[in-house]
């Protein structure tokens, strides 16, 4: 066996010491050979007096006690810290009421009726000869002799191509077919039938039940059934379906002329007791309500405000309604729409627009509050809208209602190819109608049912503003003018108007509306963080010393241990394995048998010697015959180990050997 292997097994003196020195010194941190000892050293060390109890305790029973309340204690902090972290998103709500002067909203005000019917009497007279021919044929319905008297051509024109196409239709049979209420012929029913009111009330009978249907212009076997359980109901939605289609073909500046102006419509006007003309009036074109006029609506960068409650000193206005001008289907009652609103915001009127009577004085009150809500992460609202993915239509401030509005015509003018008449225009579309888009009216129907159930994703897209302006208002209704006062006022209103009203006024064409502050106090409403990042770390501090006794020193501690030293062990121990692994490798790929002309040099290890004893005569004596050829020969065994070492300096004379025997 070569002598190479005696000098690895020795171990140098200096690193005896070193090991021996290693050996009684305590195992701190990373330098502990396993994890097993890294957590007993650490149960040793740690300030956490239940880790300590673990080690230290004598007895199962009193160690699995202490083992089991350890880890009780640590489930409590774990749970207790998630709460916090969970409520750390949390806000409180606070109210702060403030008596000052405040600013007074925008007023807009607007006439039931968008357009006098006596100037769209040539617009709609195909419409209305239709609609009257339906009334007739469903109801027996005959004109007569009218309460307000019409031109003799009001139902007279030609009969246009898309009446005949969409005419109203009377269902029988279950829904298999119906009847065109203008020429009576029966027609097969396909396609999906919607009811479009909320609730149906039928006798039982299906002639009750009158629609229209609507089909697709480039599939003409897509088809969709609209039904109504009320006469009304179908002839007024009928009737504004082919109102849009008119309107849209007609230019603005047109519209405006043949809707109301600001000297039509008012007749008088008091504001915080001072009086107000049509100069502090701002006209606004509403598709769906034509000309509307805003009362303070801040366009030359004033906003008037008040500085005491009560009626006389907000807003009081006297409107001229002009019930004999009304279009008799497109709307059934009498008055005006109002709507109270911030200078920035845009008046959505026919959402939460309020009526007012004619004939009384309606009395609105107001309570003005301002509202502020936290943003993400605490809740999904937006500031602005800017991060919204939606273009605003509108020039306004963001809210709810011009997001979805914007979306809603952003999809239409996608999937229709043309933009809904109730709606701002969006950049590069028009308007729909016939003529240029004869399938929109079953497109946009189609659309809007899948709006309404929330599968355009508006309403997964479109958030709440965080910060926003709430009026809320408090009616109440008295009859206007009395009986006693009746005869002069109209009279004194006639006279002041007789220039432009040409007929004496009648109650029933005049409304009185007061808008005021009931009182000054400014309600603030503001969302606030329930916790802040200290009272966070103070509530953990707290949980820690209650149900271990740890402060942040142990903490780090805990940090230090379970993960950057265990960490360390880990990888200590798999760097071992691969070095290990590499050096044999390596070991496995240097040691070959040498070549023939370094056997006399280097020699070989025997297999007769296969122990780990030194080679002595008799393994020697063992040894195999050399073979044929010329192989590699073991050294001579090195027999110097078997000379005999004397302890004693000098031999002793009698141990000489002599040659005299």
């Amino acid at each position: 066996m070569a002598p190479s292997g005696q000098d690895g097994r020795a171990m140098a003196p200096g690193l005896k010491i070193t090991a021996r020195i290693k050996k009684t010194l305590p195992v701190r941190g990373p330098q502990a050979p396993t994890l097993r000892e890294l957590m007993r050293w650490y149960c040793l060390n740690t300030n956490t007096h239940g880790c300590r109890r673990i080690v230290v305790s004598r007895g199962r029973l009193r160690r699995f006690i202490w083992i089991l309340l350890t880890l009780g204690a640590v489930g409590l902090i774990l749970w207790q810290c998630a709460e916090l972290l969970l409520n750390y998103y949390s806000a409180s709500v606070s109210v702060t009421v403030q008596f000052q002067k405040l600013p007074f909203p925008a007023v807009t005000i607007c006439n039931i009726n968008p357009y006098k019917y006596s100037s769209m009497k040539d617009y709609l007279s195909e419409l209305d000869k239709e609609t009257k021919k339906a009334l007739e044929t469903f109801y027996g319905f005959s004109e007569g002799k009218s309460k307000v008297k019409r031109a003799a051509g009001d139902w007279n024109g030609t009969e246009s191509l898309f009446l005949r196409q969409i005419p109203l239709l009377r269902v029988e049979d279950s829904f298999r077919t119906a009847t065109d209420l203008r020429s009576g012929r029966k027609r097969k029913v396909e396609g999906r039938v919607f009811h479009k009111d909320s609730s149906i009330v039928n006798s039982g009978d299906s002639n009750d039940i009158i629609g229209f249907q609507l089909c697709d212009a480039n599939n003409s076997s897509e088809c969709a059934l609209y039904t109504f359980s009320s006469g009304v109901n179908a002839i007024q939605e009928w009737y504004k379906l082919h109102y849009m289609n008119i309107m849209a073909q007609i230019p603005l500046e047109t519209k405006e002329e043949l809707s109301y102006s600001a000297d039509d419509l008012l007749l008088t006007c008091f504001f915080d007791g001072l009086s107000c003309d049509k100069r502090h009036f701002t006209r606004f074109h509403h598709p769906l309500h034509g000309n509307c006029y805003t009362f303070n609506s801040g366009e030359n960068g004033t906003v008037l405000s008040t500085s005491t409650g009560g009626s006389e000193y907000g807003l009081q206005v006297v409107l001229y309604i002009d019930e004999a001008d009304y279009n008799p289907f497109l709307v059934t009652s009498t008055g005006a729409k109002i709507i109270v609103h911030d200078q920035d915001e845009y008046p959505f009127i026919e959402d939460i627009g309020t009526e007012i009577e004619t004939a009384a004085a309606t009395s609105i009150g107001m309570h003005f509050t301002r509202s502020r809500k936290l943003s993400k992460p605490y809740s999904d609202c937006t500031e602005t809208g800017a991060d919204i993915p939606v273009e605003n239509l509108y020039n306004k401030s963001y809210s709810l209602q011009i997001c979805l509005h914007s979306c809603f015509q952003k999809a239409m003018v996608e999937s229709c190819g043309c933009a809904q008449y109730a709606q701002p225009l969006p950049n590069g579309a028009e308007y729909c109608n016939y003529k240029k888009n004869p399938n929109w009216m079953y497109c946009y129907y189609r659309l809007h049912e899948k709006f309404v159930k929330e599968q355009l994703g508006c309403q997964q897209i479109c958030k709440d503003a965080c910060s926003f302006k709430e009026w809320a208002l408090t009616t109440s209704i008295a009859q206007w003018p009395s009986t006693v006062s009746e005869d002069w006022m109209l009279r004194v209103l006639s006279w002041d108007k007789g220039q432009k009203i040409n007929k004496k006024l009648n109650k029933t064409d005049l409304a009185n509306l007061m808008v005021f502050y009931k009182d000054l106090n400014e309600r603030f409403i503001s969302e606030n963080p329930a916790n802040t990042l200290v009272i966070l770390l103070s509530n953990f501090g707290g949980q820690l010393g209650l149900w271990m006794s740890c402060s942040v020193v142990c903490v780090i501690e805990i940090i230090e241990v379970f993960f950057i030293d265990s960490f360390s062990i880990v990888m200590r121990r798999q760097w071992q394995k691969a070095k290990k692994w590499w050096n044999h490798r390596k070991k496995d790929g240097t040691d070959k048998p040498p070549e023939a002309s370094d056997a006399e040099q280097q020699g070989h290890d025997n297999p007769a010697c296969i122990d780990e004893d030194l080679p002595t005569f008799n393994t020697a004596l063992h040894l195999p015959l050399p073979q044929e050829g010329h192989l590699p020969r073991t050294p001579p065994p090195n027999y110097s180990t078997l000379r005999l070492e004397t302890a004693f300096t000098e031999q002793l004379p009698d141990t000489l050997e002599t040659g005299q025997h």
